[in-house]
Order: structure tokens, then sequence, then C-alpha cells
């Protein structure tokens, strides 16, 4: 690894501190994600305007833009994000750094009895949270990943019965935020999404109101965050699986929790075990620079319990996050308990050693907090906070 002087890393309060996220257009997208080799295809430039697509796991403008600034790259969690302004926005306080992010209480979840006959992946607390949700009328509809083959894709989910169909993991980039800007072209008012922790980013620097409107409206009611370490590139998956198994007959994937160390696909009549270091050769170099493992800017995250797949981590945020989880458990859609002192330990640090290596990459790509004049940067933290992190 390279030598990193964080010194090198301040950043100008005056540019970035307080005065909204900067806004630039199509152009810079391309420039400053695109060319960089950064998208991850979380779809929020998607479904906007008729410039940008995701076709096959991959993102791409398929005509020109000359607008100097548009919400493609307002919401992209790849540009100009700056954690303190979205920390500020969720939690009224700068962004600090600590490893599971800003929470008022951290759970074992798993679905209760009024979930007992649905089919879930891990604990089914994701299930259960939004099938509550939408029966109590908290949201009216749902942004989830589907799949069409094994390409993710997402839905918009209306009927709480339904949810349970969209329960197992993708472990695929997926353009899942396309399914939010949908449902808002929709008229829905009272959207709830679930996704990983840069769909999530992209969600929040939505919700942090980009072009400073007087007349700004929080487009979204509800956000539960999956815990994600890396995601795989879509495109190369596909071609991985192709060689080794028929895609169109897988049914289910999983990575266990460690020690596992190994990618699970199973079909209609056999179960495959693929070593991660298979794996991890697929996960796009974005990845690497994302410093958040638990979702930190959604209401509720959730993750599997290491050691225990039928349980679920649930790490609650906001008010919000509380009041959702608190009820359902009320209902019945969830049991819950206090977590173990050992597993919180462990989460805290694999999401803090993700902080660390993410920090580092992006120093090294030249990414953080660049200066005025310079190449506008991917992620912006303040240097005490990289110190406290990289040392």
């Amino acid at each position: 690894m390279v030598e990193i002087n964080i010194a090198e890393y301040g950043r100008k309060k005056g540019r970035f501190g307080g005065a909204g996220m900067k806004v630039f257009g199509p152009n810079e997208l391309l420039e400053d994600v695109y060319e960089r080799d950064l998208c991850i295809g979380c779809g929020a430039c998607v479904n906007l305007c008729p410039y940008f697509k995701n076709y096959a796991g991959k993102t791409a403008m398929i005509f020109p833009c000359t607008l100097s600034r548009g919400r493609c790259y307002s919401s992209c969690p790849k540009a100009e994000l700056d954690l303190d302004e979205i920390s500020n926005m969720l939690f009224q306080k700068p962004y600090d750094g600590s490893p599971l992010g800003s929470h008022r209480d951290i759970l074992i979840a798993h679905a209760g009895p009024a979930m007992a006959k649905s089919a879930f992946q891990a604990g089914g607390s994701v299930s259960a949270l939004v099938t509550f949700a939408l029966t109590a009328g908290m949201i009216d509809a749902a942004v989830l990943t589907d799949r069409e083959g094994l390409f993710p894709v997402p839905a918009l989910v209306t009927d709480p019965g339904k949810v349970t169909k969209y329960a197992l993991s993708k472990y695929m980039a997926a353009p899942t935020v396309a399914g939010l800007n949908e449902g808002l072209k929709r008229g829905y008012k009272n959207i709830g999404f679930v996704g990983t922790p840069c769909q999530v980013m992209a969600v929040a620097k939505m919700r942090c109101n980009p072009y400073q409107a007087e007349d700004f409206v929080d487009p979204v009611a509800l956000v539960i965050g999956l815990f994600c370490t890396w995601a795989l590139d879509t495109r190369k998956l596909v071609a991985f699986l192709s060689a080794r198994v028929s895609v169109g007959e897988i049914k289910k994937m999983d990575i266990p929790p460690p020690p596992a160390e190994v990618f699970i696909v199973e079909t209609k009549d056999e179960r495959l075990e693929f070593p991660l270091d298979e794996i991890r050769s697929l996960v796009p170099d974005t990845c690497r620079i994302c410093p958040d493992m638990t979702s930190e800017w959604a209401d509720v995250s959730v993750g599997v319990l290491e050691g225990a797949p039928d349980w679920n981590t649930l790490i609650i945020r906001t008010q919000k996050g509380e009041q959702l989880v608190r009820k359902a458990a009320e209902k019945g859609y969830l049991i819950l308990e206090r977590m173990a002192e050992k597993s919180l330990d462990h989460l805290s640090f694999a999401a803090s050693q993700k902080k660390k290596r993410a920090l580092n990459r992006a120093m090294e790509r030249g990414l953080l907090n660049s200066p005025e004049g310079e190449k506008r940067a991917a992620l912006r933290i303040s240097r005490e906070v990289i110190e406290r992190i990289v040392s």
C-alpha cells in the first residue's frame, strides 16, 4: 500500500460546509464516475430522463445532454459524496466515522409468527418489516430488488402479501434506486426503500435537498438498509456461473457469515460451493472505496448475525426506524432479543476495517477531498475523521 500523507486531505469548509452539496451535470458525471470506473450501477441516474439506461447489469448514457446541473449527478453515491452534509441532514450532527454509524439501539431479530408461512433468506427480518410497514399504512409502496433471469432489477411493490417473493439475496450490483425514481414519477408519496449501502447513500443524497428548494418534500418515508461488504459485477458473475452451471436453473445464492468463506449456489437439483477467493475477483474496484458496511444512512439496518444464520442483526438509527421495529414486534411480525457483546465487538471491528481499507484506497486513487481547482472528489470527509479511521 502506498504511504499516504493525511495532511493533504483536509477539506475546505467554506466550500462544502453547510452550503448544500455540489451539483453538476451529466457530462461531469461521465468524467467523475464513468471514466474513473466508479459506477456501481445503483440506478440513481435511471428513470429520471431518457438519457441514462441500465441493461443487463450495465448503466450507460445513451444520448448526449448539456445540462449544467442534473439529478443524475446530485443523486450519484460516487460523485461528491459529502458525509458531513448527509449526517447533518439525517442525524443533526457531523459525520464522526464511528464503525457502525449513528444509532439508537442494536438488537437481533427474526421474523415472528405473523410471517410463519413465508420463506426467507436468513432471519426474514427485512421481509417482516416491509410487510408490516405496508400492512400498517406506514408506506404505500416499497422498492425492492427482483430478478429477471439472473439479472437484478427494481420492483415496486404495493401488496404486502407479495413482499416475500423478493426475499432472496442477489449479491450483485443492482439498479434498485431506479425503482424509487419510477415510484416518484407514478405519484407515490410514502415510499419505502430497501437497499445496500451505496443505494442507501444515493437515496440519502436525494433526501438532502441538493437544489436547496424551499418547497422540498422528502420523497422517502422509510429506508431499510442491508449490510454489505461488497457486491459483485453482474456481468462477470453471470459469465462465471454460466461456465459452471445452467444459470436459468439457479434458485438461490448465499454467502454465509464468517468463517464459512464460500459462495453457495442452489438449483432445483444441486447445491454448489465456490471458494470466496474465486468470487472476490468479480468485485468491482468501486466497492473498495465504500466506507459503509452497515447502511449507516438508513432508518433501520439489517444483516445476517454471525454464527446464527437464522437471525438478523438490527441497527435502529432513527425515531422512525424505532417506531417501525417496536410496532412490528408488538404485532407479531418480529421476535427481538438483545445482542451479545461478543457479536457486537466482531461487527464493530469488521465495519471499522472496511472504513479503513476504503479510505486508504480512495486516497491512493486521488478520490478523497480533492482541493479547490482540481478534479472533483468522489468522497468528502473531514481530515480529523480520516485520521481517526486510518490510524
